[in-house]
Formats: structure tokens, C-alpha cells, sequence
């Protein structure tokens, strides 16, 4: 990811903000207008895919141990 970042900033650098504002404000319009298009087409997502995500990070806790353990903290704060 952070090398497609960099990638975009260098081509953005060379190829883009040397054009003129116009043609700027042009190619944000038509980058702008592509992603909206894309999102619209885009498959209807479902919060049930997050189901699981990160179970392993729990593994081996005890749900109810770890709920008393933050409700005892939230007694001691100001």
C-alpha cells in the first residue's frame, strides 16, 4: 500500500501538477465522477462479512473476565 502511495505521489508530482489549474480541476472531475460509478455498480456490501474478523485476537479470553475488568476500571476514573 504505501508503495502505491508513494507511486501516485510521484506520478502526481510529474504528470499532474504541471498541467494547468483547468485541466487540474478537469481530471479531479472525471477521477471523481469514474469513482462514483464505480461505487454505484459496486455489489451491496453486508456487515455480516465482518463476522469473525479478529476472533483470533480473543482467543483465550474470557468474555465476562474481560467485561468485569473494564467495568472495574471505569469505577476508579475521575
Amino acid at each position: 500500500m504505501a508503495q502505491a502511495i508513494l507511486h501516485l505521489d510521484q506520478l502526481y508530482q510529474r504528470e499532474i501538477r504541471p498541467l494547468a489549474l483547468s485541466d487540474r480541476l478537469l481530471l479531479a472531475q472525471k477521477i471523481i465522477a469514474d469513482a462514483v460509478a464505480a461505487a454505484r455498480t459496486a455489489p451491496p456490501r453486508s456487515l455480516l462479512e465482518l463476522e469473525g474478523l479478529g476472533a483470533e485476537l480473543w482467543e483465550g479470553i474470557d468474555a465476562q473476565s474481560y467485561v468485569d475488568t473494564l467495568r472495574a476500571e471505569w469505577d476508579h476514573r475521575p
